[in-house]
């Protein structure tokens, strides 16, 4: 058999089968539109913002006690916990009495041994002054009567002092405290035998008021002078870490600039003053300290979380339409979840929190409802 001659100019079969396949998979490439991504946004805002100062800073006691004994004796009791609470004057050590009241004692047996002696020469030396006048006695006879009857007086002065210092020495005995504050660990325990000035019982730490020292740039100084003029400054300081409303916050004043910049660091001490009633600021603790020098108005404020670093700089996204746009801003200051722009986003503008790593510039977008998150 003989095979049928091909049309002159028909193309072969594997041609038009190619050409058929590509075309189909062009038409279906076309047809099939770009999915647009879901995304969730938030409304720039316009709005009066706190200018403020934040720092690390570090509670401080106003005053810190470290009790020592100002005799020496063997530790007879401890009148209170660890940890205690106590008020000025409760007693907290005692300091067996006992050698201390036998000392009193004899200063007391002394004086009125001197005393009784006192008076017998004095009256002695009364008798020779009658005697002298009179010519029976000589003037040396009533000389060294006098000055014995002197020498007894200044001796009854010396058991006075001796008696009063056994007296106070007694009364070092019972130990109190000098303040309002809290107990630190024990050092000392009954029966230790103590030194004067030198053992250490205990540290007492004021906790109320307390003070929170922090270090803010040379640069703020100016501004925080400025507004110290105008009145007292708000200070508020959070536990490092912490979260929540108001409620977490303790509310201080400024009280302290320190006279000179540290010119190690180019930073200067302030110090804030808090009442700390509820005892929620604790010595040694890191706290975030704020400082409310001013208020900014008209002020444009986004989440946080709409801001994007980038090669050139912070951006948003901001949804023109159906289509993601991006816009370079100028972040200023940080306000907890929200961030003030300097530039690059306007009041209403609807920026992009929560879906940003699937979009790309001019993307299209399905804006879902409800807050994103972070």
């Amino acid at each position: 058999m003989t095979a049928s001659p091909r049309s002159a100019g028909s193309p072969p079969v594997w041609l038009v089968l190619a050409a058929l396949f590509a075309g189909g998979c062009s038409d279906s490439t076309a047809l099939r539109a770009p999915e647009a991504a879901p995304v969730r946004v938030a409304l720039a805002v316009e709005r009066t913002v706190p200018v403020e100062i934040r720092a690390i800073g570090n509670v401080e006691p106003i005053t810190s006690v470290s009790v020592r004994p100002q005799i020496e004796g063997i530790l007879a009791s401890v009148h209170f916990q660890e940890g205690q609470e106590v008020a000025p004057d409760d007693l907290l050590f005692t300091i067996d009495p006992r050698p201390f009241e036998a000392t009193l004692h004899q200063a007391e047996a002394a004086l009125a041994q001197d005393s009784a002696q006192a008076r017998f020469e004095a009256a002695q030396a009364d008798r020779f002054g009658v005697l002298l006048q009179k010519g029976v006695a000589s003037k040396e006879q009533y000389e060294q009567a006098r000055s014995a009857a002197d020498a007894r007086l200044a001796a009854v002065n010396a058991d006075r002092a001796a008696l009063e210092k056994a007296r106070l020495e007694l009364g070092y005995t019972q130990i109190r405290s000098p303040l309002r504050g809290r107990t630190g660990s024990l050092a000392v325990h009954p029966g230790d035998a103590v030194k004067a000035h030198e053992t250490l019982l205990v540290v007492i730490n004021q906790v109320a008021p307390i003070y929170v020292s922090f270090a803010v740039p040379e640069q703020e100084l100016p501004a925080i002078r400025a507004r110290m003029a105008q009145g007292p400054v708000a200070v508020q300081a959070r536990a490092r870490g912490e979260e929540g409303g108001a409620g977490d916050t303790a509310s201080g004043v400024l009280t302290f600039v320190d006279n000179a910049v540290d010119r190690t660091t180019g930073t200067i001490r302030l110090k804030a003053t808090f009442e700390n009633a509820d005892a929620r600021l604790w010595p040694g603790e890191f706290v975030n300290a704020v400082v409310r020098i001013a208020e900014r108005p008209r002020a444009i404020v986004v989440p946080s979380q709409a801001v994007q670093p980038g090669q050139q700089g912070p951006f948003v996204f901001v949804v023109e339409g159906d289509a993601a746009v991006v816009r370079p801003v100028k972040v200023g200051a940080s306000l907890g979840a929200e961030s003030v722009i300097e530039s690059g986003v306007a009041a209403g503008d609807p920026v992009v929190i929560d879906g940003q790593l699937r979009l790309a510039p001019g993307a299209k977008v399905r804006v879902l409802e409800g807050k994103g998150g972070a």
